[in-house]
């Protein structure tokens, strides 16, 4: 198997990166000027949720180094709570995660489309399904062609906003008097409390999927290691960029007039560079979510070949490519549904409807290491400051699941309702012997 083995650390750490960063990097900052109107509210949050992330990245990094197999959090489940556990994280993540997050990716990647290309106004959702389809088919050529493609566009996306930064404070036509007062609040913003709540789905959105290495832990070189780190470098450059970025706009336009997300882009588009800025921050908004959507076309996919090895997927659909060695089916699957999701809803109704449920299953896995460190104190790499860095972890996912439950509730019950369609699936495949080959077969 080692030379399936084609991903090394950089390439697994572009993957945290390139997922990661997505249509927040603009959208996040918007809601939290807006809802904080504090620079010390709004950076402060960034920064704590990064140090929370930061120590869910460890958590996750010592699961990697003790499960380096491909699947990610449904072998975490598997190993710690049993299949039935798996089984239905990997149901939720087939119909409801993995294209939710696809299509609202695309959705969002769309409306930025429509900034540089006018004609597209009003067709976003064609937009959108092209978007999917083509990153899907890039992804069908095969694993080193998918991430030399991804390598290149977390690169451009790194340059890109090291680039807004760096022009926002040397040439753009900014104030550091929009930092003043840095801590009071603006008058007549919401209150502190339902502001929090707010940011805090927000900002967790946008840190969204720095896990998802671990699906492809079967690809990477000496995974033990090597996903540890590139789990904790992911999350810290990401939690960089997101605060150097937010810092930039604040200084570009005043917290009392960033109005929405494509108002702040256009005003702070302009004070940088004229009448070209707003499209060349579309133009990299549009990079940004094009290498996130492609990050997680190459690594969803992955979860569904282990299912299938556990037969738990359907084999035709998880079977690799003889020639690519790309789960092509699977990564059709996942894009056929996230088209039909994006003909079905708005970007936030889709967030919705899966966030609460996958926050959910994120957070049993991480209490999963809990059960390993109980069943063996030793590993490949132990993170740091355990028990308090998964105890922060989950408790903060926890904060977020109720932010998200009490502002969304129909479409939580909705997306929990279909989760629980995945109980008469898993009755039926056990029923009919599916699970006991792989148990007779001794590979756990």
């Amino acid at each position: 198997m080692a030379s399936n083995r084609k991903l090394g650390l950089w390439s697994a750490a572009a993957l945290v990166v390139g997922h990661t960063i997505a249509v927040g990097i603009f959208l996040t900052p918007a809601q939290l000027i807006g809802s904080l109107a504090s620079p010390a509210w709004t950076l402060g949050l960034w920064l704590a949720c990064g140090a929370l992330v930061f120590a869910g990245a460890l958590t996750f990094g010592e699961l990697a180094s003790r499960f380096p197999q491909s699947g990610g959090l449904y072998v975490y489940l598997r190993e710690a709570f049993g299949p039935r556990a798996a089984f239905l994280y990997g149901w939720q993540a087939v119909l409801i995660m993995d294209p939710g997050i696809t299509a609202a990716i695309a959705v969002g990647l769309s409306q930025y489309v429509a900034v540089l290309w006018p004609a597209a106004a009003g067709h976003e959702r064609a937009v959108a399904i092209a978007a999917i389809w083509a990153l899907a088919l890039a992804n069908m050529a095969g694993v080193r062609l998918s991430a030399r493609v991804l390598n290149l566009l977390t690169v451009f996306k790194v340059l890109a906003l090291a680039a807004i930064v760096g022009t926002a404070f040397l040439a753009g036509a900014g104030s550091w008097s929009h930092f003043a007062p840095f801590a009071a609040r603006r008058a007549g913003a919401p209150p502190i409390g339902e502001a929090l709540g707010v940011g805090l789905v927000a900002v967790f959105f946008s840190f969204g999927g720095f896990w998802e290495p671990g699906r492809v832990a079967g690809e990477v070189r000496d995974p033990e290691t090597a996903l540890p780190r590139a789990l904790a470098l992911g999350v810290a450059t990401v939690t960089l960029a997101y605060a150097a970025v937010t810092a930039a706009l604040i200084y570009l336009v005043p917290i009392g007039e960033a109005g929405t997300a494509a108002e702040l882009a256009r005003r702070a588009g302009q004070a940088m560079l004229g009448r070209a800025g707003p499209k060349a921050l579309a133009a990299i908004v549009v990079l940004s979510v094009a290498g996130s959507a492609m990050a997680l076309l190459f690594m969803a996919p992955r979860l569904y070949v282990a299912m299938g090895r556990d037969g738990l997927f359907p084999p035709a659909l998880s079977a690799l490519h003889p020639r690519t060695g790309a789960p092509a089916r699977a990564t059709a699957l996942l894009a056929a549904i996230a088209s039909l999701l994006v003909l079905s809803g708005t970007f936030d109704q889709i967030v919705a409807f899966f966030l609460c449920t996958a926050l959910a299953f994120i957070t049993l896995a991480a209490s999963a290491l809990f059960v390993a460190r109980r069943r063996n104190p030793r590993g490949p790499f132990l993170a740091p400051g355990y028990p308090a860095t998964p105890v922060l972890f989950v408790l903060f996912l926890g904060a977020v699941i109720v932010c998200i439950a009490l502002a969304r509730p129909r479409q939580v019950l909705a997306g929990f309702a279909l989760v629980l369609t995945g109980v008469p699936a898993y009755w039926l495949l056990s029923s009919r012997g599916a699970l006991r080959e792989k148990k007779d077969g001794g590979e756990r």
